[in-house]
């Protein structure tokens, strides 16, 4: 019965605990009746023709579908199970099918066509105008002028699409948890720290298993290959890591993506000529600031020759250390990280090991909750008694200066199986205000969903972070802050749903930079046994290797990012992907270290073909030469005498750019932040690169 149906219930916060895979198979059934239902209504003569009766009736169905689907999918990230996986598939290609049926609907499509050419349509707010005009292109990118049988075969793509991208994840997922080597001789663990060691006793215990267990879970991957003394071990582990879901490695065959990459790169292809576009990459552009692929390629290129050699000139200084100091002659790619840090460790007499100890997770929480205080005057405060899928997950409610609760997020840190790895921030609820309620009151608040893959507390110590951890943190949750502080009330545009795709890290990329500042620090950087502050003397030789291999970073981003857009934009039919002939041709041009000739790579590169960074995996640069710039203003403040935890600024940018979500262009939003167009020196500067 729907009134059974916890997915159907119109509460404020998902019964997590109540939600069973059989639930979900009925609750889309009667979802896209009912919606089906509602937009014939609409269309009908007579129907309603103002912004309320068209544009807010489409928002209030498309909340309905999400407040339903939005806590399944997040389910099949990180609870997966087969039972959930088998009614996950099948009513994710409905949805799909759905969301393409909506898009080519000309009877809708004409209706608000029609909207945008009533002569009151100017005096309209600016973001009741944006949702419009992103409708009306929104149509125009699903096929709603298309004729059949094109028409139908677009529809078919974008429901196998969707298939393939479930199916490329899950081979990731299963077999990332499908490969553990145990070790009940501790030497063979040598190098690994005390932290690392104790994430490896618990895995095994969890499998109720002696000594230790090495995973493909990224604490596991992270504390072998930096750490290990072991080069057999390391070898091992990279080449598990860097063989998921292939046809090479300890797992051949059993998960490969590599039938999947071919076959989502010719429906991708097809999809964007049906749509009058060259090819999959100037399609994905029609949403982004970037203006044409030559654009992109620009940015790139001028990134690499700036890059490369800085990065040529690490690699050989490392080299060098190797051979010297580890006894490496060959330094292979599972020695790079144990090198690295070796290096780091004698340049700068630092490792993460002496900073983990002054970030405890616990802390490093309440001081990222502090500092967004200073920053926007918002509170956030624990609340029990939330239904959560997981012992470990809290739900936190964020307030204003007056108390009062206007948006909330449930946090999961930690890696455990089930959960697949990374880190993100999604949507659970959207800010929404009704306006066709009973009494004109109705506001859904804005919910955030906030995951890691941290390792978990041990024996009797907090859970210890890195600080690229510490960094993850601050990244994930910028997102949740352009999420949970919109003004914006009509979600299609608002918080970071409808921004141009290389502009939506600029919040997330933004936040990073207090994780380099002392002032930002201080409110959670303390030893979790002593409770002393991070001395002066450590916290100058973290800045002294900020941008150590920052050459060598930047040379692998453009990798990925070139690689992503060149398979897009080159794809050719008769030749099908060659992923890995694109991806040799790439690194030809801009790596300064080659793996070996069995990696892997793209058949675990979920963010392009299972996520939403198709032909934008660029965008991660792009956006952080905006976040660069932005914090900028931040550091000029403090250099005027201010702070650069300053109030005003933080009102500042919350107000032109986390509240206004796609009501405005996001160059738009940054100059009004700004007061100028961005300059690419700021992200060069970001590297230490000028």
């Amino acid at each position: 019965m729907a009134q059974d149906n916890p997915l159907l219930a119109d509460d404020a916060l998902p019964a997590f605990s109540k939600i069973r895979p059989e639930h979900v198979g009925p609750a889309i059934d009667t979802l896209i009746a009912d919606y089906r239902a509602a937009v014939d209504r609409l269309t009908a003569p007579g129907g309603p023709r103002d912004f309320a009766g068209v544009m807010l009736a489409q928002e209030r169905l498309e909340q309905r579908v999400a407040r339903a689907w939005a806590p399944v999918g997040h389910l099949h990230s990180v609870a997966d199970s087969e039972a959930l996986r088998e009614a996950y598939g099948p009513a994710e290609e409905k949805l799909t099918e759905h969301a393409i049926e909506l898009g080519q609907n000309r009877e809708l499509y004409q209706v608000v066509q029609a909207l945008a050419d009533a002569p009151g349509f100017a005096d309209l707010s600016r973001a009741e105008r944006a949702l419009v005009e992103h409708a009306l292109r929104d149509f125009r990118l699903s096929g709603v002028a298309l004729e059949e049988p094109a028409r139908s075969r677009y529809r078919a793509i974008g429901v196998e699409l969707s298939k393939l991208s479930t199916e490329f994840s899950n081979a990731v997922l299963d077999a990332t948890d499908a490969w553990h080597q145990h070790v009940t001789d501790e030497r063979d663990l040598a190098g690994i720290p005390e932290s690392g060691r104790a994430v490896l006793r618990q895995y095994a215990r969890e499998q109720k298993l002696d000594g230790y267990l090495v995973t493909l879970k990224q604490p596991s991957v992270q504390a072998v290959l930096t750490y290990a003394d072991n080069r057999s071990l390391r070898e091992r582990v990279y080449w598990a890591y860097q063989t998921r879901a292939s046809d090479q490695g300890p797992q051949a065959g059993q998960f490969d993506n590599g039938p999947r990459i071919d076959k989502i790169m010719a429906l991708r292809h097809e999809a964007a000529q049906l749509l009058g576009f060259a090819n999959a990459a100037e399609e994905s552009l029609a949403t982004k600031m970037a203006s044409s692929p030559t654009e992109v390629m620009e940015f790139l290129h001028d990134l690499a020759e700036r890059a490369r050699p800085v990065a040529r000139k690490e690699l050989a200084t490392l080299r060098e250390f190797a051979a010297k100091e580890l006894k490496l002659d060959n330094l292979e790619s599972w020695d790079v990280a144990y090198a690295s840090e070796k290096l780091r460790q004698k340049n700068y007499d630092l490792d993460e090991e002496q900073l983990k100890p002054y970030f405890p997770l616990p802390s490093v929480i309440d001081g990222l909750f502090g500092l967004v205080n200073r920053l926007y005057g918002v509170t956030l405060t624990p609340r029990d008694g939330v239904d959560v899928w997981h012992p470990d997950v809290r739900y936190y409610d964020m307030r204003d200066a007056d108390g009062r609760i206007f948006a909330g997020a449930y946090v999961d840190l930690y890696a455990r199986a089930g959960k697949r790895g990374g880190a993100w921030m999604d949507v659970c609820r959207a800010r929404f205000r009704d306006d066709g309620t009973a009494d004109g009151s109705g506001e859904q608040l804005p919910v955030a969903f906030l995951t890691c893959n941290f390792a978990p507390p041990t024996e009797g110590r907090p859970a210890l972070l890195t600080h690229d951890d510490v960094l993850t943190l601050f990244h994930e949750f910028g997102h949740g802050l352009h999420h949970l502080l919109t003004e914006i009330a009509l979600p299609s545009i608002g918080g970071i749903d409808g921004v141009e795709w290389d502009a939506v890290e600029l919040p997330s990329q933004f936040m990073e930079n207090f994780g380099w500042n002392r002032q930002a620090l201080d409110l959670f950087a303390r030893h979790w046994q002593t409770g002393e502050k991070l001395p002066e003397e450590l916290f100058q030789r973290m800045l002294a290797a900020r941008h150590f291999h920052a050459g060598l970073f930047l040379v692998r981003q453009l990798e990925f990012a070139m690689f992503d857009f060149r398979l897009h934009l080159e794809y050719d039919p008769a030749q099908g992907a060659r992923p890995m002939k694109v991806l040799e041709e790439v690194r030809r041009e801009v790596a300064v270290l080659h793996p070996p000739i069995w990696q892997r790579f793209p058949n675990s590169f979920t963010h392009i073909f299972a996520g939403g960074y198709a032909a934008g995996y660029y965008s991660y640069l792009w956006a952080e030469l905006l976040s660069a710039d932005a914090f900028g203003a931040f550091e000029e403040r403090a250099n005027a005498g201010g702070s650069v935890i300053d109030r005003d600024m933080g009102d500042r940018f919350r107000r032109e750019v986390l509240a206004v979500g796609a009501s405005r262009p996001a160059l738009e939003s940054f100059v009004a932040f700004r007061g100028r167009k961005p300059e690419p020196e700021a992200l060069l500067r970001s590297h230490g690169l000028l």
